[in-house]
């Protein structure tokens, strides 16, 4: 009986090898990149509460841009993959066609917020915050140069979550280490004015980012030149598109597209709330504890890749029994990682006081408790990524729109802004509110996926 039931819900030790065998690369390079951002953090907190928070405000406008454009790599990645499961190198090139001219156009409204009306923009991130006049001056001079990474970084997450959706995540996770490597040692040039140059503290960090970029979409342009991936296209006939396929791609990239930004939209509302409950520690209290709580959030990136390539695989090669399978072993694996990932998290408290040591005794109290409860929800949020990942790996994107999204729309978003103005909880207990949703959420997923609306064989469909 217990034999039975494990290997229902648990697969033969090579099926979890070739799961790690994806995703630990892509968390290797998210843990790089979030290692980075967190000596960029480190580096900017010893310029004080108001630099730290200044350009934590204006990375918010940045984090909307990446998850649009993630989403549109998310969309196009679900035909890709089941494309070279089938072996169709032509519907490999659409769907990266898709990705890049969807991608460059995302650009246009992030070139408006960062050139055109960044001030004003911003000032909705800080709205009855006791020191944003302060914080808005270090955001504006941050974000205007931020805004010359936009095209090549665009570019280079498409040709990178292409390269992951054809099995290949050593690539993107090598030109990852040159960039962050680039990153840091610019930081540190920039920054506080090293080996001559001048100091330009939160400019210098943005310029110091904008290098990096570029130098990682170089990279990536040689290695399309060199390799010629199956996906890849000569710049002249990125318009050569397939209009039918286009649009079946939009179709579902529309729903995936609207849940997420659905999402980013209620974090990006829901912060400023929490901006609003204090002064410059509550700022960079709370965005130094997510800046913690990357090193262990790379736990979706990978289990989302590594489920969404192995279930679209299998799925463009017609194996839908197999499939079926391996949706059981990947959730109950995600589960088990979830719980691991939590007491990661416990540890990473330990890094708090000596990163952010030059931070105020406020900001540091309330990034601890952050990181500490963000810890606990990781099983939960593990296991979610894992369902979301198998559901749209089959082209189901509709039950992210109609659960996900209408709860946060619905629930959430009233429910935040009641306890907001009605209440005096601190930005903590605020946030835990806002979080116990995503419980009901992964019950609603387990029983629409048992409706198996994601076991469906795309590639040969379109």
């Amino acid at each position: 009986m217990k034999t039975a039931l494990r290997s229902r819900y648990f697969g033969p030790a090579p099926f979890y090898k070739n799961a790690v065998s994806i995703a630990v690369p892509i968390m290797l390079q998210q843990l790089i990149q979030n290692m980075v951002s967190l000596i960029d953090n480190f580096m900017v907190s010893g310029l004080g509460d108001i630099c730290m928070s200044g350009t934590n405000v204006a990375g918010q406008v940045l984090f909307v841009f990446m998850v649009l454009v993630n989403t549109i790599c998310m969309s196009g990645g679900i035909y890709l993959t089941q494309f070279f499961g089938a072996k169709d190198e032509r519907g490999m090139q659409q769907a990266f066609r898709f990705k890049v001219l969807c991608g460059l156009l995302s650009f246009v409204p992030y070139m408006l917020v960062c050139r055109g009306f960044p001030r004003q923009v911003l000032s909705l991130m800080v709205h009855g915050n006791a020191d944003a006049d302060a914080i808005l001056d270090q955001a504006c001079d941050y974000i205007r140069i931020m805004f010359f990474m936009g095209p090549q970084m665009t570019v280079s997450m498409c040709i990178a979550s292409s390269l992951r959706d054809t099995g290949d995540v050593r690539t993107p996770l090598v030109i990852s280490v040159i960039a962050t490597l680039v990153n840091t040692f610019c930081n540190w040039l920039l920054i506080y004015g090293n080996l001559g140059l001048p100091r330009m503290e939160v400019r210098g960090a943005a310029l110091a980012t904008v290098i990096a970029r570029s130098v990682e979409f170089v990279l990536f342009l040689v290695v399309c030149v060199r390799r010629r991936p199956a996906f890849a296209v000569r710049p002249w006939k990125l318009f050569a598109v397939d209009a039918a396929l286009f649009r079946t791609i939009l179709r579902k990239g529309i729903m995936v597209l609207f849940c997420e930004m659905v999402w980013v939209l209620s974090e990006t509302i829901t912060t400023a709330l929490y901006n609003g409950r204090g002064g410059a520690d509550v700022v960079s209290g709370m965005s130094s504890s997510f800046a913690i709580a990357n090193l262990f959030f790379v736990a979706f990136g990978g289990i989302y890749s590594a489920a969404g390539v192995i279930m679209g695989k299998t799925l463009g090669a017609g194996q839908l029994e197999e499939a079926r399978r391996q949706k059981n072993w990947l959730l109950a694996g995600a589960l088990v990682f979830g719980v691991f990932m939590c007491f990661f998290g416990f540890a990473t408290t330990l890094l708090i006081p000596v990163v952010f040591q030059r931070l105020s005794d406020s900001a540091l109290s309330i990034c601890r408790s952050m990181v500490l409860m963000l810890s606990l929800f990781m099983p939960v949020w593990v296991y979610m990524n894992g369902q979301q990942a198998v559901a749209r790996a089959g082209g189901d994107t509709a039950m992210g729109t109609y659960t996900d999204a209408l709860l946060t729309i619905v629930v959430m978003l009233p429910g935040v802004f009641l306890l907001a103005f009605f209440t005096d909880i601190g930005p903590v207990q605020l946030y835990l509110c806002v979080k116990l949703l995503d419980v009901v959420k992964v019950v609603i997923f387990y029983f629409w996926m048992k409706k198996e609306r994601w076991l469906k064989n795309l590639a040969r469909s379109s």
